[in-house]
């Protein structure tokens, strides 16, 4: 019963607004992580179908004392995932309605006139116009443990049809099916159709492939540390872009990964090393905290900093959270990461940083690059990153167009927010 009080408060809190999927997972304390991940994941996937199985079924009208979100979970992993794990009266409960829940379902496959639980989910129930309906599925491949062509010959050994190397959004934007393609910006990402799930294939389970939105992998790529490089991952779980940095660095020179909570680094820990990751030190501690003149971070040249924020631009939200933040809520992630920025350019070798957010406001964006280079005087200045890439920064001061923003609409991706930053005066990369 513990996992499915778990995923109902991970997405209670989700409808609260107090995080992302990931943050809220990692920060539950549940002892299995992964399990947990999967399980709210296909929840919110299938919660269109979900909602009408409870409004036919009249399940929360007849249980009255049964919450929302407990009530999607327990309905999830009896219809559609491997059958209820637990006991007690939640499961004597469900078992109760099972055959009102099958009955409903049966009419909503006839009424939609289809025949398996996916086509129900893809062809008749996601709202055509969501966020989440639109974002295909990103698969970076693992390069620490394999390559791109060995895990396109797998994928179609499965079935999968490759379609080759995508010209634009829009060819991402009509993948159906068993197709894919490679992605036309990043060149270890692989694309699906949006409600494709790997999370028991083997690639995934192995380390070969991580599970990371598009926009997730810019900040390591944009910084694009060489091999044998010393780079700061400042907050760093659960990891995803410690072991895409691991990944370019082809595990040659030193990634130190800071996280303030243990849990979250052990899962971390578990995470790197499922991956291959070899050239990493995690520490428990407030990167506010950790001294740049400490002569362990002497040959620090690479910092990635993302930082905790609104999560506004995730879209495996439910519906009723977009709310946005409070404005108070806002000046306090704000006013955190103007002091993480600001305190990440001052160690000493530092040659380039990626600042980075999964939020759509300005105050988290735009306003905290501003202020934190204004407060820098003529020190350090943004890098026209990634020119091809379609959406910049909004207009918010004289240089903000060097930034990137991502959006479902736009990219087909999470909301997100990069600006890379270097010292001036100092021989630039030249900008990718």
């Amino acid at each position: 019963m513990a996992l499915y009080s778990a995923a109902a408060a991970v997405l209670e809190g989700l409808e609260r607004g107090d995080g992302g999927v990931k943050s809220l997972v990692y920060n539950s304390r549940f002892p299995h992580v992964r399990q947990l991940y999967a399980l709210v994941s296909e929840t919110l996937r299938y919660s269109p179908v979900l909602e009408k199985l409870l409004a036919g079924a009249a399940l929360l009208q007849a249980e009255k004392k049964l919450p929302p979100q407990l009530a999607k979970v327990l309905v999830y992993d009896l219809l559609f995932g491997k059958g209820l794990k637990c006991g007690g009266r939640w499961k004597a409960l469900a078992r109760r309605h099972q055959t009102r829940l099958e009955a409903e379902l049966a009419r909503l496959k006839v009424q939609q006139k289809v025949s398996c639980n996916e086509d129900l989910l893809r062809l008749c129930l996601t709202r055509p116009d969501s966020p989440a309906s639109q974002v295909p599925r990103y698969v970076r491949v693992n390069t620490l443990k394999t390559c791109v062509d060995d895990v396109i010959d797998f994928f179609k050994r499965q079935g999968y049809s490759y379609l080759g190397k995508a010209a634009s959004v829009e060819e991402l934007r009509a993948l159906s099916g068993k197709k894919f393609l490679s992605d036309l910006h990043l060149p270890e990402l692989l694309v699906f159709p949006p409600q494709t799930d790997f999370h028991d294939n083997l690639l995934y389970t192995s380390g070969h492939i991580i599970l990371q939105d598009k926009a997730s992998c810019l900040p390591a790529f944009l910084l694009s540390p060489a091999a044998g490089s010393h780079v700061i991952d400042a907050c760093a779980a659960p990891g995803n872009k410690t072991s895409h940095l691991a990944a370019i660095l082809k595990n040659k020179g030193q990634i130190f990964a800071f996280d303030v909570d243990t849990k979250r680094l052990a899962t971390m820990n578990t995470m790197l090393m499922r991956a291959g990751v070899t050239s990493f030190q995690l520490a428990q501690q407030d990167f506010l905290t950790v001294d740049p003149g400490d002569p362990k971070y002497n040959k620090v040249t690479h910092i990635l900093l993302d930082p905790s924020c609104s999560g506004s631009g995730m879209v495996n939200r439910l519906p009723r959270e977009e709310a946005a933040p409070s404005a108070e809520r806002l000046q306090a992630l704000a006013g955190f990461q103007r002091k993480a920025l600001s305190h990440a350019l001052c160690f000493p070798a530092l040659r380039r940083l990626v600042y980075s957010t999964c939020s759509l406001h300005r105050e988290e964006n735009e306003d905290v690059v501003q202020a934190v280079l204004q407060e820098r005087g003529s020190a350090f200045r943004l890098v026209n990153a990634f020119p091809s890439w379609p959406c910049r920064g909004l207009a918010a001061f004289p240089g903000a167009e060097c930034c990137l923003r991502a959006s479902p609409a736009d990219t087909l991706t999470h909301g997100f927010f990069v600006a890379v930053l270097e010292p001036c005066g100092e021989g630039a990369a030249a900008p990718r």
